[in-house]
């Protein structure tokens, strides 16, 4: 028996788009499409506006793979960031995860993923050239490669170790293992073991 519709074309065309949303399946859809027109005038007109304005707007940088409203964008055209660090990752949310960390005034790489044979991702599909040619154009004293620790991670940041060879560049990682305030007996082993083989003198 098919299922009927509950709502208008347009409800349910609202939904089927909200329901593509990373961690929105078919019921918290439902659920947020509710909210939204129930908050018609609150909310939902708002988020139009919103939504259309960055349709219009929103553009990738093309120095770093950044998203903004100007190309290049505002961490690449500020004179107070560091360009001599680049810190290298894989999409664009961690780039924001850095920036909330605020640790360091470095400018960024977005290689728009990670090498992955088996899903047919490989170096052509990233911004490694791109990377390559930044290093290479000079200014540029160390190279911070900040992908995550997974397989697929760990083999991107080898084949641009390889690539940036004989650049005569710093290349670092990011140290892996122990969490600020983490307690021994509730790590898993890969963390530890990670933990082991970072550590330094104390």
């Amino acid at each position: 028996m098919a299922q009927r519709g509950v709502a208008g074309p347009e409800i349910e065309r609202l939904i089927q788009l909200l329901s593509r949303l990373p961690g929105l399946g078919p019921r918290s859809a439902r659920r947020a499409a509710l909210h939204l027109v129930k908050k018609k005038e609150t909310v939902l007109a708002p988020l139009a506006q919103a939504m259309g304005e960055a349709a219009d707007k929103v553009r990738v940088c093309s120095v770093c793979g950044n998203i903004d409203t100007a190309d290049p964008c505002m961490i690449c055209t500020d004179p107070r960031r560091d360009g001599s660090t680049i810190i290298v990752i894989e999409d664009v949310a961690d780039l924001w995860a850095m920036e909330r960390a605020g640790v360091l005034n470095a400018k960024y790489h977005v290689l728009g993923g990670t090498l992955s044979p088996l899903d047919g991702v490989g170096p052509d599909d990233l911004t490694i050239d791109r990377l390559v040619a930044r290093v290479a154009a000079g200014g540029v004293s160390e190279v911070i490669l900040a992908m995550n620790a997974t397989v697929d991670g760990e083999t991107t940041a080898h084949f641009i170790t390889d690539r940036l060879a004989g650049q005569g560049v710093k290349i670092s990682r990011l140290a892996a293992g122990v969490p600020v305030g983490g307690e021994l007996d509730y790590l898993d082993e890969g963390t530890l073991a990670a933990a082991l083989k970072s550590r330094r003198p104390f």
